[in-house]
């Protein structure tokens, strides 16, 4: 059986982006899914100073291990002011560090959400054209706009949304 991780790019103890990736997780069929939370790797602000005078956190070595280890990653990431949020900046600036490249060519469902109508769209465009410089290999991405509207108890309860995210969510098991 395949291991995926699914994890938001957001420090959020609510995030959305969270509830997100969880529920497209769930409906990846025959896989173990470990669902991570980044408060639970704390990383100092990068910096190159940082860097040369202290080494790359162990817990950045952590999660680029559990990235190497895993068959395939759920993102869904956070925008804040148009791009991802800092908490996610942060940790990709150190994983980049340890080796250039940080997502070992595993198949990538890539996601965004937002209260608003945009969904996150702008950080997720961002995201698909730096993402393969770093061996990102995304096969499907997803946005999904309005969340309070659109998500309750766990899913999706817009049905032509609901429907995208199920037909995105098959591409990526197929790569898988």
């Amino acid at each position: 059986m395949k291991n995926i991780i699914a994890f938001a790019g957001s420090n959020s103890k609510n995030s959305i982006n969270k509830q997100l990736a969880i529920y497209a997780a769930g409906l990846v069929e025959n896989v173990n899914v470990n669902v991570l939370d980044l408060n639970d790797f704390e990383f100092p602000l990068y910096g190159i100073d940082l860097e040369n005078e202290k080494g790359i956190p162990e817990t950045a070595h952590k999660f680029l291990n559990i990235l190497k280890e895993t068959d395939g990653i759920v993102l869904s990431l956070a925008e804040h002011n148009g791009t991802y949020a800092t908490v996610f900046k942060n940790l990709f600036d150190w994983l980049t560090r340890i080796e250039g490249k940080m997502f070992f060519d595993k198949p990538m469902l890539l996601m965004a959400t937002s209260p608003g109508g945009r969904g996150g769209l702008t950080a997720l465009e961002i995201a698909k054209g730096r993402f393969p410089f770093h061996d990102g290999n995304i096969i499907e991405t997803f946005s999904l706009p309005f969340f309070g509207d659109n998500f309750k108890d766990g899913k999706i309860i817009n049905e032509d949304l609901d429907t995208q995210l199920k037909n995105a969510v098959k591409q990526y098991q197929k790569a898988l």
